[in-house]
């Protein structure tokens, strides 16, 4: 069957008609017979038995039975009418019950005749009942396609109300089967096949939609699953060795004196092992012809701001500007005052821009910028402006945390006749398992020790009932000179619970650490932003011992002498939110604490937040326990959902066959980079047309 005939409209299969497929479009996204063919089931039930009545169980289990209706009558209750029939077998009796579609019902039931019913099974008294059951009349069911296994398929209300049950969806798919006489073209290569043991790709697709077992069902599922992670994998591998191809970038050949000058006599502390990887890793991508494209991941307080100053440096010795985008105004005035800092003396030009940048100074900026005099300018979306015109820039560092999208990203590339090097910079740790399909075009670094003197953070679980406990810890703490952070949590729909939570806690807080002994502070969502700088200032200065905030605080404040961070109602955050909270403390050289508080009431996932946070602070380990918790959709935030758009896999749960499905992806590259040979004819077109039907961008952010 060739690939042509699957792009066939989904109207033109027999029993669709324009109704249907308009439904099945806007609420599936169904629009082509290929579309439908990769409509998987999410579940099965096994019809294989058939139970007698005398057998039933109250388990709540779906169960197949055959029997005959002997009797119909309608009961009145409280709100309409429900029906209810007689079903017997030779063992005993039990009830049928609708309470819809009554009419349809009572004209189309034959008594007495042998129908096989499926269903959910109820318990009242010693009855068994079975509410809204599927019911096919015995020679009907004996003719039709066996299905040992029956599938059930992704739905909506929309569809259930417009007729279009599981049945239908299922009997579509029969259809599909007949008009394509199950004739799927191979998609993988002979070597593949027998190598993994793979089914056949018409094998498969039979029995992913009509299993006729356990076992083959198994085999579908994986092989499957293997070929679309296969494809995605290819999909990006090729994509990084075109750009390594087709993209020139620009050679940094030396590594000149400004290098040097800041390596021997401006570093604050020895580099830790994975920064000198990290940047020995980033100075050959600089050297060599191609334009980077690389993804820094550390977790907080790891110094990834030293290993971006030290490539920026690198930069200016060739010759080239740089610059550094952050996602906030906070954000971008740290990283420029921490940049400066760290330059001290040398004689290296440093400029912000950001919207708050008044025009006059605006000005002045951008002439500098044109004429090279600017070394380096950090700032905000401001930099994205057409107005802004760098002389020559060589390397973009791009701070994420709102993941600038590609878009974006290639505005940045247009400010130079030569596409800048890239450097993108996230704190939030990417599982690596994410990180292989979200950002396999990308090459990746990872620095994953702390600098020297940094003390891991003691992260310890205490339920409302310690809270005397605590509040004595924290007045020890104050005593030897350290500041803490009192965190509230701030959900959008319950904003005004939220709002009372934090000024009762605030209230008993100022009870038990009074004035003048205490200075507390005070930030949320509430306050006028200038009022809110003024606050975090004042404990940024240590004017305050004391800060009770929403989780404002989470993007970027930068106060060594904080050393506790107590999270209220931690059962109430997620995983990555806690991480990061913690990153809040732990800066300076003295031991650092970060206390969960709940209440004695906790989900099981709640649990399994609140045990790993006590036992790891490693972000990737944090990371990877969120992604098996939320999926990989509601990690990477609401609006990258999308992000992978796959139809059968899941990142997660087959994360072996997704570094299977990489292996041999990388393997087949490296024998055959076009995918030309012979032997790989089908994986060749394949990629073609999937390639043509939707770009990798489909898949990826």
């Amino acid at each position: 069957m060739n690939s042509n005939f699957l792009q066939t409209p989904i109207v033109y299969l027999k029993g669709v008609g324009p109704n249907r497929a308009e439904l099945l479009r806007s609420e599936l996204g169904i629009e082509s017979f290929q579309d439908l063919l990769q409509l998987y089931p999410n579940r099965y039930l096994d019809k294989t038995q058939y139970y007698k009545i005398v057998q039933l169980k109250d388990s709540g289990a779906d169960v197949q039975i055959l029997g005959k209706i002997v009797h119909l009558k309608t009961i009145d209750q409280k709100r309409g009418k429900r029906l209810v029939a007689s079903f017997v077998d030779d063992t005993g009796q039990m009830e049928l019950v609708w309470f819809r579609g009554q009419k349809w019902i009572k004209e189309n039931i034959k008594l007495n005749e042998p129908y096989v019913i499926f269903g959910r099974i109820n318990r009242y008294g010693g009855t068994f009942s079975m509410p809204h059951p599927e019911m096919e009349l015995l020679k009907a069911h004996q003719a039709g396609l066996k299905i040992s296994m029956q599938p059930i398929y992704p739905s909506t209300e929309k569809l259930s109300n417009s007729g279009i049950t599981n049945r239908v969806v299922s009997k579509l798919i029969q259809q599909l089967f007949l008009e394509t006489k199950a004739n799927f073209e191979e998609t993988l290569s002979q070597e593949l096949i027998s190598e993994l043991k793979l089914i056949s790709r018409a094998d498969a697709l039979l029995n992913i939609h009509f299993p006729k077992s356990q076992e083959l069902l198994a085999k579908a599922q994986f092989r499957l699953k293997f070929e679309e992670l296969f494809y995605v994998q290819l999909q990006l591998l090729n994509k990084k060795a075109v750009r390594k191809q087709k993209i020139k970038g620009l050679a940094f050949d030396q590594v000149g004196n400004t290098f040097n000058d800041f390596f021997q006599n401006h570093l604050p502390f020895q580099l830790t092992n994975a920064q000198k990887r990290v940047i020995k890793e980033i100075r050959n991508d600089l050297g060599s012809s191609a334009q980077m494209n690389r993804l820094l991941q550390g977790d907080v307080g790891s110094g990834k701001t030293i290993v971006a100053l030290m490539c920026m440096l690198l930069a200016i010795d060739n010759g080239y500007q740089a610059c550094l985008m952050a996602p906030t105004e906070i954000l971008a005035n740290q990283h420029f005052n921490g940049l400066k800092e760290l330059l001290g003396e040398m004689d290296i030009t440093i400029e912000i821009l950001t919207g708050s940048v008044k025009k006059s100074v605006r000005k002045g900026i951008h002439e500098r910028l044109e004429n090279g005099i600017l070394n380096i300018l950090v700032g905000t979306h401001a930099l994205l402006e057409d107005k802004v015109q760098f002389q020559n820039l060589g390397l973009a560092v791009i701070d994420e945390q709102h993941r600038f999208g590609v878009a974006q990203r290639s505005k940045l590339w247009r400010k130079n006749q030569v596409p800048p090097h890239i450097l993108v910079m996230t704190a939030t740790p990417i599982p690596r398992t994410l990180a292989m399909s979200l950002y396999g075009d990308l090459d990746i670094s990872v620095i994953d020790e702390l600098p020297p003197g940094r003390k891991p953070i003691k992260t310890v679980h205490r339920y409302d009932a310690n809270r005397l406990k605590v509040f004595q810890f924290i007045k020890d703490e104050i005593k030897k000179g350290r500041q803490v952070y009192i965190v509230y949590p701030l959900i959008q729909e319950s904003e005004a619970l939220d709002y009372k939570d934090l000024m009762d806690g605030y209230e008993s807080i100022a009870r038990d650490f009074p004035l003048p002994d205490y200075q507390i502070s005070i930030v949320h969502g509430k306050m006028k932003a200038e009022d809110k700088d003024y606050e975090m200032e004042r404990f940024v200065k240590g004017k305050t011992q004391i800060m009770v905030a929403t989780t404002v605080i989470e993007v970027g404040v930068n106060v060594p002498n904080a050393s506790v961070m107590i999270i209220e109602s931690a059962e109430r955050f997620g995983l990555s939110q806690l991480h990061q909270l913690r990153g809040r403390v732990g800066r300076g050289a003295e031991q650092s604490f970060c206390i969960l508080m709940t209440s004695h009431k906790l989900s099981s996932d709640a649990k399994i937040r609140l045990e790993t946070m006590v036992r790891t602070n490693d972000g990737f380990e944090i990371a990877e326990v969120d992604l098996k918790l939320r999926g990989p959709g509601d990690l990477m935030g609401t609006q990258q959902s999308g992000l992978l758009n796959l139809k059968i896999a899941d990142i997660v749960k087959d994360n072996q066959i997704l570094k299977s499905a990489r292996y041999y992806a990388i393997a087949l590259l490296k024998e055959d980079s076009k995918i030309a040979k012979p032997q790989n004819s089908k994986i060749r077109k394949t990629y073609i047309n999937l390639t043509k039907d939707k770009a990798i961008w489909g898949y990826i952010s």
